[in-house]
């Protein structure tokens, strides 16, 4: 493959933009010189969940579907033990139930 000649000022040119911009000019053109190379092996990638070509709906795979809001445990305690039991313990205080820590005893 034949070198190709960037495009860039000539060399009396390049000099005076250099002293007046007080630096090295880069050029933001791109050339297949200073470019990678293009022939690296593909990649060797693992298939996961979503590498089907078919019945791969995304309302199927969506996270945010399996998010569900936080369980109420007295609520379910209470519901667990029974109507009868429920009704019981509405007007006292609730007993066998998590307590956040110990309570304090106003007088």
């Amino acid at each position: 493959m034949a070198q190709v000649a960037k495009r860039d000022l000539g060399f009396y040119l390049r000099i005076l933009r250099n002293v007046l911009l007080g630096r090295h000019n880069t050029s933001s053109l791109r050339f297949d010189v200073e470019c990678s190379a293009r022939d690296q092996p593909p990649p060797n990638i693992p298939h996961g969940p979503a590498h089907k070509l078919s019945a791969n709906y995304y309302v199927n795979r969506d996270p945010r579907r399996e998010v569900t809001p936080p369980i109420d445990l007295t609520k379910n305690l209470l519901l667990g033990s029974g109507e009868s039991e429920v009704a019981e313990v509405k007007g006292t205080r609730m007993q066998g139930l998590p307590t956040p820590g110990k309570p304090y005893q106003w007088d």
